[in-house]
């Protein structure tokens, strides 16, 4: 079936590449791609996402979303409604428009994994394991430093496991390590190591209670 769209073309860039490796199973990278492939010609957001592909994707949303939002700014189209042509042509361009959405592009190339997408995560992840939503606007000076240092040692995909390992960990009776990001962060080699072992006792067990007689 062929969906309404007369965009002919996207750049796919590199750090979409580099999450889509990061994923484990081949139903997640068809999602993650789905995903970016949906949003670029019919500008449809994705749905019903598993938590981890919803992460990859949101680590990308940016760079996806100013990639459409300039192709519409240049061919003022209706994504919803515009049937394809037959043939399809290109779009008219506008050669300023386009100069300064590869300069977006290109800045997205070289940090795609910023301040910005690690608090969305970790937002996500607060949200989804403790129920306790959080509005961090920013890393505070300390956290800033430990952030850098994370990125320099392990990639975004690294680094999305290990948080998610800190929120799966079964005892939580140290609330701090779960408010703002600074514990996991200064503390990230040791959630990576538990992340790739699956180890999600670091701070002990909870105690299964038997019901029932003797």
């Amino acid at each position: 079936m062929i969906k309404p769209t007369e965009r002919m073309a996207f750049n796919f860039l590199r750090s979409y590449f580099d999450v889509l490796n990061e994923l484990l199973t081949d139903e997640d990278r068809l999602n993650f791609l789905l995903s970016i492939i949906n949003k670029q010609f019919l500008n449809e957001d994705p749905k019903d996402l598993n938590f981890t592909v919803n992460l990859c994707y949101q680590s990308q949303r940016h760079a996806i979303e100013a990639s459409v939002k300039g192709w519409i700014r240049a061919t003022k189209p209706n994504l919803s409604e515009t049937p394809p042509t037959n043939p399809p042509t290109n779009p008219p361009t506008n050669p300023k428009e386009e100069e300064e959405e590869e300069k977006e592009e290109e800045k997205e190339k070289e940090v795609y994994y910023n301040e910005k997408s690690f608090l969305l995560d970790w937002e996500k992840c607060r949200t989804h394991f403790m129920k306790q939503p959080t509005n961090i606007k920013k890393l505070d000076f300390h956290e800033k430093g430990y952030f850098s240092d994370a990125l320099k040692n392990y990639t975004d995909r690294e680094v999305k496991d290990a948080m998610v390992c800190l929120f799966k960990q079964e005892v939580k009776n140290i609330s701090s390590m779960f408010l703002r990001p600074k514990h996991f962060l200064e503390s990230i080699d040791k959630y990576v190591s538990a992340s790739s072992a699956n180890d999600y006792k670091l701070y002990g067990s909870i105690k299964k209670t038997s019901s029932g007689g003797l």
